[in-house]
């Protein structure tokens, strides 16, 4: 299934072709070349028992049904082989998060020695900013968008203040500019050449939780090291969502969760990326445990009391490898492996296009569209902004067998992941808006 991305039929589908009736849903889910992947997940029931549209895969993924499989292919291996499963068995626990390590970096467009799946995203924020976020003298501001993530911000913030610093002076928020809701590359590349020499790190959500606004990494990338700061970014609502060329673009780090778009479970294991020429910096400050040691003397314990970073993202490890955590991801990026990442975004162009046009037709007026409208600037995820009362509209799409996603006070989340939505699911969520 992973063909060229010239082959896929949606290439050739333009945004002002799209019909937003049945039949044009029915048109386009006919020739969608990844249909079968669906099959491959397990998809809720409403009351009916007709299978819901499922549009919050940008707040935990549906779970693949291979996931249980491997899941207790570790179970058993603890049953029967016990302290022996670390290095015994066809998937050994001592390397486990090397079986995720390369398809990851393949979706973040990293090299295999530049990511680690390891901890939660707030921990490796932390554990990043240690070593991205030196403080100075007159080089101390971090930069983060206003209104992100609340644990992006109480990370920063209390990371600032935990290190001496004051985060009322050192914490820098860039909003949209007085009644827009998007950020303009020009104002963040204007922001950080204003905070000039005084910047440490830009520290960005790659895609907006709240909008779905796909940022210009490129671009914020080549301002930040103009002025001499480390640039990063929180990619949960980016990771599998959109393509990524984390190494090609020179990031300096990055994090991500892997229960959203990434399929791998409530609480799973999260990821990080450290470009080479930082992850091959011995000296740089960073916390340290035991897995992020250089494993030619990791079980040297006692005997080796010097901690040797191993020249790889690996070093940002402290503990080893939740296994129970990691098996639910791999049966995950298997499928994205074998659909590819770039079919995916071909076959997401589209079916984002096609929820966009069927609200266009449907949304009354009290309803508008907060996510770009180019498909570049945004990845399958459409926020509508209603009036009134807006939770009471938001919870009357259950009725229709439509799960989506609010965030107060007016905001309702659309997610068609291309792994598992339809054309169909589209309509039907543009036809419940309308007729809640």
């Amino acid at each position: 299934m992973n063909a060229d991305l010239a082959s896929s039929p949606f290439e050739n589908v333009a945004a002002q072709d799209l019909d937003p009736t049945a039949a044009g849903a029915a048109a386009l889910d006919g020739i969608d070349p990844l249909a079968g992947l669906r099959a491959r997940f397990h998809i809720p029931r409403d009351r009916t028992g007709r299978e819901v549209a499922y549009f919050v895969g940008n707040s935990l993924g549906l779970q693949p049904k291979a996931a249980r499989g491997i899941v207790e292919e570790v179970l058993d291996a603890w049953e029967t082989r016990a302290v022996d499963g670390h290095f015994d068995g066809e998937r050994p626990w001592y390397p486990y998060h090397e079986q995720v390590r390369d398809e990851l970096a393949t979706l973040v467009g990293g090299l295999p020695h530049e990511v680690v799946a390891m901890n939660s995203l707030t921990v490796n924020l932390h554990l990043l900013l240690m070593t991205f976020h030196r403080p100075e003298g007159e080089r101390r501001l971090i930069l983060m968008e206003d209104g992100a993530f609340p644990s992006d911000t109480y990370a920063v913030t209390s990371h600032v203040a935990a290190r001496g610093g004051d985060p009322e002076r050192d914490v820098v928020r860039i909003a949209p500019r007085p009644g827009e809701d998007l950020l303009r590359t020009e104002d963040i590349e204007a922001r950080i050449a204003e905070l000039g020499d005084r910047l440490s790190t830009v520290m960005l959500g790659g895609v907006n939780f709240r909008t779905g606004q796909l940022l210009d990494l490129e671009a914020i990338v080549r301002a930040g090291h103009a002025v001499g700061a480390t640039v990063g970014f929180d990619l949960a609502h980016a990771a599998g969502n959109v393509p990524l060329r984390l190494h090609d673009l020179d990031v300096d780090y990055a994090a991500w969760c892997s229960y959203k778009y990434l399929n791998a479970g409530p609480g799973a294991i999260a990821g990080a990326f450290v470009h080479e020429r930082h992850a091959r910096d011995l000296d740089l400050p960073r916390f340290a445990g035991w897995w992020g040691n250089d494993p030619a003397t990791r079980f040297r314990m006692h005997l080796e009391d010097t901690f040797v970073p191993v020249p790889t993202a690996e070093a940002w490890q402290l503990s080893n490898p939740p296994v129970l955590a990691i098996a639910p991801l791999i049966a995950s990026l298997d499928v994205f492996m074998e659909a590819g990442m770039s079919n995916l975004r071909a076959k997401s162009r589209v079916l984002t296009g096609f929820l966009h046009a069927c609200l266009r037709e449907s949304l009354p007026d009290d309803a508008s569209i907060v996510t770009p409208s180019n498909a570049e600037a945004r990845g399958c995820q459409l926020t509508v902004r209603v009036e009134g009362d807006a939770r009471a509209r938001f919870e009357r799409l259950a009725d229709h067998g439509v799960i989506a996603d609010f965030r107060p006070p007016d905001l309702i989340r659309l997610a068609p992941v291309p792994l598992y939505s339809t054309f169909a699911d589209c309509l039907r969520a543009a036809e419940a808006l309308r007729n809640d």
